[in-house]
């Protein structure tokens, strides 16, 4: 299958997305893995995206572009992909197109996870990082450490992120209504989009998307 998926800041994608790679048995495709690769290979296109990152500025869509097309080269995506974080505005989907029309091959379906404003906000203002581990993630209200500020496996100090308080979370939102909320419009009038909601459990979103994939390729079969 390939998949599209889109959703806000906090709506769960990259969980969702290894999760269900891992289920279609499909490459996990995320932006920001593109990014972190071609930069630590030193490719040209991570040079030049190091560059621009380096002063402060928006890596130009022609160079994400340029690296989901290499990757999406690659044969490890010959039987299909989970795109997560691309395409990020109309410009890149109608490069997608491009990209996928060389090839002779099609989207399958994109994948919307939906979730409340203000459970973004929620999700997202109330997550505590471990300054010595990031991988070692809390939450104030649904994963909350045994000691209030102080992780649980490693002891070291858990601390918010400046982009995760509620005005950064809300200046971010903005730019995906504005951004990125119009490749949705744009997939839907092709009648690849299916809107599952994203709340509860994980293996219960991803129950939910696993469904809704299937029920979309059975009508289109």
């Amino acid at each position: 299958m390939r998949i599209v998926l889109v959703g806000p800041p906090g709506a769960g994608k990259g969980t969702q997305a290894t999760l269900l790679a891992k289920t279609l048995s499909i490459p996990h495709v995320s932006t920001g893995d593109l990014f972190r690769a071609n930069i630590s290979q030193g490719t040209e296109l991570g040079l030049a995206a190091k560059s621009i990152m380096d002063s402060g500025k928006l890596v130009p869509d022609e160079v994400t572009i340029a690296m989901a097309k290499d990757r999406l080269e690659q044969s490890d995506a010959d039987g299909g992909f989970l795109l997560d974080g691309f395409p990020r505005n109309v410009p890149q989907a109608l490069a997608l197109d491009e990209i996928l029309e060389q090839r002779g091959i099609e989207l399958d379906g994109v994948l919307d996870l939906e979730v409340p404003e203000d459970e973004v906000v929620r999700r997202i203002a109330g997550r505590r990082i471990c300054r010595n581990e990031g991988n070692h993630v809390f939450h104030v209200e649904y994963n909350p450490p045994a000691e209030e500020g102080v992780c649980d496996v490693c002891g070291g100090e858990l601390y918010q992120r400046s982009d995760d308080t509620e005005e950064s979370v809300r200046v971010r939102l903005e730019v995906y209504h504005t951004q990125t909320e119009p490749i949705i419009e744009y997939y839907r009038k092709q009648g690849l989009v299916t809107t599952i909601p994203a709340l509860g459990k994980v293996d219960e979103v991803t129950a939910r998307a696993i469904e809704a994939l299937r029920r979309n390729r059975d009508s289109d079969s």
